[in-house]
């Protein structure tokens, strides 16, 4: 069985590669976010602003391209 035939749609991105860009933007990424931006100043990090602004961005990125693939899917279901 195909991964993609799992749900009988047509996704973007097999399973395996959504659950974990889905556990990425939903929990790492925020994750890491945070810890930067209280342990940043701390440590004397430069930057910090940006590099949080950064994670968050690309988390964000990473939820619209999983979002696209969701799209696609139900696209092509209707079709």
């Amino acid at each position: 069985m195909n991964e993609n035939d799992r749900t009988g749609l047509d996704y973007l991105l097999p399973d395996r590669v959504y659950g974990v860009l889905k556990w990425l933007a939903l929990i790492a990424l925020p994750a890491v976010a945070v810890f930067v931006q209280v342990v940043g100043p701390s440590w004397g990090l430069p930057h910090v602003d940006q590099i949080v602004t950064t994670i968050d961005a690309i988390g964000v990125l990473i939820g619209t391209l999983i979002g696209v693939s969701e799209i696609k899917a139900k696209l092509t279901l209707a079709a």
